[in-house]
């Protein structure tokens, strides 16, 4: 009699066991196949471009004096720089835009490649006088106007490859969001293409990286429109 319950309590308590294994064999495995649909993922790009005006432009104006007298030599570098300001003034930047280095003088003797007996003038000195503005479009049409200096008997290259203008843009903050917005729509819509052709479901964002901003001309014939590009790295989870 004993016996008999003895066994059927063994037969109820092994039940119960396998029950459990086989609920916990369910359990492991849904949850293994969980997290591998939780590791089917695509990763994309997406790009983001605008064209923008410079809003800046620094603007060096440089001419070269030659002599043999020092003190005559810095008296015409003086006046040609008084010609240069009264010039900018003519053409409405004030003294707060505009600033005059000190002249870089080279004694041409003095350097040991040279010959001197060829040596016409010994002293050369170099002037900038440099126009730092807002006002993009007022510097490009001043530009134009340089021959006015030339009349003035002050030669200046119109292209200078040491002191080049420079146009800048600086609100870059300013179009930041749209342009990290529409890159991670870029992406989106290529992600989501890669899940129509691959039969899947595009599922949320798994990582974002926002890439780096670059701010370019747009050609080297209009340097004073910049190009701004940034690139989206986005990984989203797929599911079937």
């Amino acid at each position: 009699m004993n016996s008999n319950r003895g066994i059927g309590a063994a037969f109820v308590l092994g039940a119960f066991v396998c029950a459990g294994l086989i609920g916990l064999g369910y359990w492991m495995t849904n949850g293994v196949l969980q997290v591998k649909a939780l590791e089917r993922s695509v990763t994309v790009k997406g790009l983001a471009e605008r064209e923008v005006q410079a809003d800046v432009a620094i603007w060096p104006i440089r001419f070269t004096e030659v002599g043999n007298d020092l003190t005559e030599l810095y008296q015409s570098v003086q006046a040609h720089n008084g010609l240069v300001v009264d010039f900018l003034r003519q053409q409405g930047f004030g003294d707060a835009e505009t600033s005059v280095s000190v002249p870089a003088i080279v004694d041409r003797q003095a350097q040991a490649y040279s010959n001197t007996g060829e040596i016409k003038f010994r002293y050369a000195a170099t002037s900038t006088v440099t126009v730092y503005s807002t006002d993009v479009e007022q510097v490009r049409r001043a530009m134009t106007r340089l021959v006015d200096l030339g009349k003035q008997g002050l030669a200046i290259g119109a292209a200078d490859f040491e002191a080049p203008t420079q146009f800048l843009f600086t609100r870059l903050n300013d179009v930041k969001p749209e342009m990290i917005e529409a890159a991670t729509r870029n992406a989106r819509e290529v992600a989501e293409k890669f899940s129509q052709d691959s039969e899947s479901r595009l599922g949320k964002i798994r990582r974002a990286s926002q890439g780096q901003f670059s701010i370019e001309d747009r050609d080297s014939n209009t340097p004073y429109i910049k190009k701004i590009r940034v690139v989206s790295t986005v990984e989203y989870y797929l599911s079937d």
